[in-house]
């Protein structure tokens, strides 16, 4: 009875002792390898992360195709990225959704047409979502045209949103809010980027402001005693200039023929102008009759420039309104070309057109 009081205690509190130790120490075993094993895990999930981030979407294959996506107004990542999976290949795209949210960037995404190419990363791609770079597409107005020309351009494209079909000159220009007082020749020609959606109108204005900053420029350093009483008048010059050649070398040497005829009160006598009066009715010939007809454009029945430029002026031609060569010549004729034979007294010039035009044509 006394040894068991006594010795059974001992034992039990050794056996007790030694399960306990040995339960810890299992314990520990067991955390360590948990520990380990998630760090093994996190180590995969990062370096499956970097991996995935750093291989562009084309399979690791560098590529120069693009695929243009559209992404509506309010979307959400989850949206974009789904889009971004169906259309341009991304894998895994809520990865890429959970990726962009721990950016802070879920809610910068922009809306519109992106050109995504295949060679791109995802992070590449979230950079371009986000910078709202959406694809441009040009729409060139050319030298020469006239404003119906230009508009119908703006018509036949169909990135661009029509909104002024079936208004007539004067209710556009007064939607243009332009400081001219005609629509003809009062946008500068050239190319002009665009979204898609963009509409007619939008192009219009910045256009015609791109003709205010360069006669803003130009006009201020324009020679000294030139028969204009406004920039407007400098333009209609530079219209008719535009309309008798696409030759930039003998631009300066046309505008000095007009200028000092002007200056001499002799009429300007261009046929462009009176292609121009013609309208529809113009079948690629002038008529004696035609060069007779009284319009407001017609420079052989009226003293000075016309009402309105005859087309769209470009900066060379402008140039060369406000910087006439110089020189005695008060007549020239195509040669046929695209230069231009010039001459100081009417005999020389009918010379000159029995030589290039009569000849020409009895040929």
């Amino acid at each position: 009875s006394c040894f068991l009081s006594t010795v059974l205690p001992e034992k039990f509190s050794k056996f007790w002792h030694n399960a306990a130790m040995l339960s810890r120490s299992r314990l520990i075993k067991f955390f360590s390898i948990m520990v380990a094993l998630c760090i093994g895990a996190a180590l995969l999930g990062w370096l499956s992360l970097n991996r995935y981030l750093e291989t562009p979407i084309a399979d690791g294959h560098s590529s120069t195709e693009s695929i243009v996506i559209d992404i509506p107004a309010g979307f959400g990542v989850n949206q974009v990225a789904a889009l971004l999976h169906r259309e341009a290949g991304l894998k895994w795209p809520r990865i890429f959704a959970a990726w962009t949210r721990s950016q802070g960037q879920d809610r910068s995404i922009r809306s519109g047409e992106f050109a995504i190419e295949l060679s791109m990363t995802p992070p590449e791609i979230l950079a371009l979502l986000v910078s709202g770079r959406n694809v441009q597409y040009p729409v060139t107005l050319v030298e020469g045209w006239t404003i119906d020309q230009a508009l119908s351009q703006l018509w036949a494209i169909d990135t661009i949103t029509s909104t002024l079909q079936g208004l007539t000159h004067e209710e556009i220009l007064a939607q243009l809010q332009s400081p001219y007082p005609a629509l003809e020749g009062s946008i500068f020609p050239d190319t002009y980027f665009h979204t898609r959606g963009t509409t007619d109108i939008d192009i219009l204005r910045r256009a015609n402001q791109r003709l205010q900053q360069t006669m803003n420029e130009l006009w201020p350093a324009r020679d000294a005693a030139l028969p204009y009483e406004s920039p407007w008048e400098a333009l209609i010059m530079a219209s008719i200039i535009e309309r008798e050649s696409g030759y930039n070398a003998e631009k300066n040497a046309i505008a000095g023929v007009f200028v000092r005829r002007l200056q001499r009160g002799m009429r300007l006598q261009s046929d462009p102008t009176v292609i121009y009066g013609m309208g529809a009715e113009y079948q690629g010939d002038i008529r004696r009759r035609d060069l007779e007809t009284t319009t407001p454009w017609n420079t052989y029945r009226i003293n000075g420039l016309p009402p309105t430029p005859i087309s769209l002026s470009g900066r060379a031609s402008i140039e060369a309104s406000l910087h006439p060569a110089e020189g005695t010549a008060l007549y020239f004729v195509s040669r046929g070309d695209g230069s231009h034979q010039f001459s100081d007294t009417l005999e020389e010039h009918n010379a000159a057109v029995r030589q290039y035009i009569l000849n020409r044509a009895s040929d």
